[in-house]
């Protein structure tokens, strides 16, 4: 025999004279909570409860008891109990006893017993466990929901039946007398500036219209109007009111238009330019040829006489 299979014996050696040295035995193990609420199952308001006896029973097929232990709950609500041997507890059952040194607040009655159930099995030793143990109060907690301990429903009230009554009948609505109708409203005059109107150079220039000048006044600058542009052309001292009295020159006629379509676009919103539209343009026609000066002069002499649809709405200024 070689050293290896030396070895092998003398662990099997080791190893059987420990199994042979092991104490066959049997434990028990299960926890015993006061069911506050009597509801019959481990809840939230139930707690381990101290000083509780256990008694477990066994029994054989013909119902004899052949075995019986008791034993006490530790302060954490649990018992222990332990058998010699390897006893048969396939057929036996835990079950509160008594309150013994318990609070007497939660021994009044005892919940159903548990059967053993085996857990654990090595060599000889067994371990078994049992369900959750009960012991109730006399009544129920007054913290403990409605729906575990229902309140039986009100007994409704009897109504004693009246005798019917005689319906009268209401007296007749008073009606209001029908009012006349109202007068019908005077028209509206009209807001100029919302109406269509074009009005020529010649318009512009007449004293009794000169009330039609909105944004702009007659002394104002052609400098200031048009810009740059038109400065560098026209000087610095021209007056809008002598840039309507313009004629002969292509740049002076445009000049002319141009004032005449800036003062019908602050007149009225159904003018074909707007006032920005009027001096983008003017610029434009300055920056170009001299044809692209007349193009623009008469665009806008076109949009000043309404091309031909669009009259003068002037009216003489009070």
């Amino acid at each position: 025999m070689d050293w290896t299979h030396k070895l092998l014996f003398c662990v099997f050696l080791i190893f059987a004279a420990a199994i042979g040295g092991t104490q066959a035995d049997a434990t028990v193990t299960g926890t015993v909570f006061c069911d506050q609420c009597k509801d019959g199952q481990v809840s939230l308001f139930d707690y381990p409860i101290y000083g509780i006896k256990v008694t477990m029973t066994c029994a054989d097929a013909s119902g004899q008891i052949t075995m019986s232990r008791e034993e006490t709950t530790n302060w954490f609500g649990n018992y222990v109990m332990k058998f010699d041997g390897s006893p048969d507890l396939s057929n036996c059952y835990a079950q509160v006893s008594s309150s013994g040194q318990g609070s007497n607040v939660c021994g009044a009655a005892a919940g159903p017993a548990q059967k053993l159930r085996l857990t654990f099995r090595l060599f000889d030793m067994e371990f078994y466990a049992v369900d959750s143990l009960l012991t109730e109060p006399s009544a129920s907690m007054s913290f403990c929901p409605r729906s575990v301990n229902p309140v039986p429903a009100p007994v409704a009230p009897v109504t004693p039946v009246r005798p019917p009554v005689t319906p009268t009948t209401p007296p007749p609505a008073f009606r209001l007398p029908r009012m006349p109708p109202l007068p019908p409203l005077p028209p509206m005059s009209p807001v100029p500036i919302l109406e269509a109107s074009a009005c020529p150079h010649q318009s512009w220039t007449m004293p009794e219209y000169k009330c039609y000048w909105r944004a702009v006044s007659p002394d104002m600058k052609v400098a200031v109007v048009f810009g740059l542009l038109a400065a560098r052309r026209y000087g610095t001292d021209m007056t809008l009111w002598q840039g309507l009295q313009g004629r002969g020159d292509p740049y002076r006629t445009l000049l002319r238009e141009g004032t005449t379509a800036l003062l019908n676009s602050y007149n009225s919103i159904e003018f074909p330019y707007n006032a920005i539209s009027v001096v983008t343009r003017m610029n434009w026609a300055l920056m170009g040829s001299q044809r692209s000066v007349l193009l623009t002069a008469l665009r806008f002499m076109r949009a000043n006489s309404g091309y031909g649809r669009v009259t003068c709405k002037f009216n003489t200024c009070k």
